[in-house]
Formats: structure tokens, C-alpha cells, sequence
């Protein structure tokens, strides 16, 4: 995908992609986004767009066995499609007390090329994030205050963000309101349709605040 195409997905907020997505049918509207329980950590940045890289981690088990594969996550992320974002599933005991990065991770993310961070585990050290990786956005369920344990464990497999299936490549947009997975063969199309979502929904505040309004004619604007 060009960089102009990159650049202008990231003008569009992720609820106004969602619905530009719906319109061209290509999977069921209730997939492909992920849970309440995953949460923009930095809201007042504008949306992030980029391909996946994915990695399964863990750090609440308290003797791990099993090669880290930190490094070699590393170099998937300094080799993958730009931008990317960094995606990391917690495969541990108690994902809920887990801890996947921090300020010096997402600075190290940064320099390899990712605009942002998912995980479906916790983060720290946001204040740090903000000042040493700014821009760097991060989606994760909460804060944790300790690092436990961490473990690197498997580089580039499918991976399950609450509740949204996340593969290799994948195209995400994200923003204060929530993560979703763009389909790439139609992610031109999305940003034509997205100033048609805009237009449909001007016209029905517009007609809302209006002196005519009533509920039939509600009705009939919404049927159009």
C-alpha cells in the first residue's frame, strides 16, 4: 500500500472505518474489532495505521522454560512492511498481572519502525512512553507495575487481541475509540466511502437539530 494511501486512512477516525468497512460486506460487522477491555492508552494522538507483527509473551510464569526470543522479534519487526505495529498476546497464567513493555521497549519498537503497540496484557512507565517514544501509541488492557518474568515466545503466528483475530500483516487502525483490523483489499475503497459516512451522518444531525424534525421524517432519512 502506498504511503499516501497510509497517511489518509490516518485522517479517518476508526468508527467511521468500521462503518466504511460494513458497507462492502466482507465479513460479518460483528468481527474483526476488539473488546471494551482493550484500551488506547494515549487518546489525544491521531489514529494509528500499520501492519502487524506479531508475538505470543509471557511474564507472570516464575520459572520459564523455553528459549527468549526477543531479538529475533526484533528483527522481524526491523524487516516487516512500514509502518508497523508491534502486537503481543499473553499466552501466561495471569494475563490480568502480566507486563509486555514499558518506556525502553516502546522506544526500541519506535526506532525499529512501529508507530504503536497491542497487547492484550499490561504496559508500564506511560508518562516515560510518552516523553521518550512520542507519537508511539499503545492499546493494552491496563497498567502493571512490575515487569515479572518476561519472555518472548513465538514470532509471527495468528494471535487473539480481546476478542479480534489478528494475523501476520494484517492492516490495523486504532484510535481513542477502539482497535480494528482493516481488510487490505478494500482499504482504498474505505477511504473513498469514509466522506460518504460523514456526509450521511451530517445530514441526520443536521436534520435532528432542526426546526422540521419529527420521527417520521427521521425515519425516512435514516431509510436513505
Amino acid at each position: 500500500m502506498s504511503d499516501q494511501l497510509i497517511e489518509a486512512l490516518s485522517r479517518i477516525d476508526s468508527p467511521t472505518v468500521a462503518n466504511a468497512i460494513e458497507f462492502f460486506q466482507v465479513r460479518d460487522p460483528t468481527t474483526g474489532y476488539a473488546s471494551m477491555e482493550l484500551r488506547c492508552q494515549y487518546p489525544a494522538l491521531k489514529p494509528m495505521v500499520g501492519y502487524a507483527v506479531t508475538c505470543t509473551v509471557d511474564s507472570t510464569t516464575p520459572l520459564p522454560k523455553g528459549k527468549n526470543v526477543q531479538f529475533d522479534f526484533f528483527r522481524a519487526i526491523e524487516a516487516a512492511p512500514k509502518p508497523a505495529v508491534v502486537v503481543l498476546q499473553d499466552v501466561g497464567p495471569q494475563r490480568l498481572r502480566s507486563c509486555h513493555a514499558g518506556d525502553v521497549l516502546s522506544t526500541i519498537f519506535q526506532k525499529l519502525g512501529a508507530v504503536g503497540l497491542v497487547t492484550d496484557g499490561g504496559v508500564r512507565d506511560v508518562d516515560g512512553i510518552a516523553e521518550r517514544a512520542p507519537g508511539f501509541q499503545v492499546f493494552a488492557a491496563g497498567t502493571v507495575v512490575s515487569h515479572g518474568v518476561p519472555r518472548f515466545i513465538e514470532v509471527g503466528v495468528t494471535v487473539n487481541i480481546c476478542g479480534m483475530t489478528v494475523q501476520p500483516g494484517d492492516l490495523l487502525h486504532g484510535d481513542a475509540n477502539g482497535l480494528l483490523v482493516v481488510p487490505m483489499e478494500i482499504a482504498a475503497q474505505v477511504v473513498e466511502r469514509a466522506e460518504k459516512v460523514w456526509e450521511r451522518e451530517r445530514r441526520i444531525v443536521e436534520y435532528v437539530k432542526s426546526s422540521q424534525f419529527t420521527l417520521e421524517g427521521l425515519k425516512d432519512i435514516i431509510s436513505h
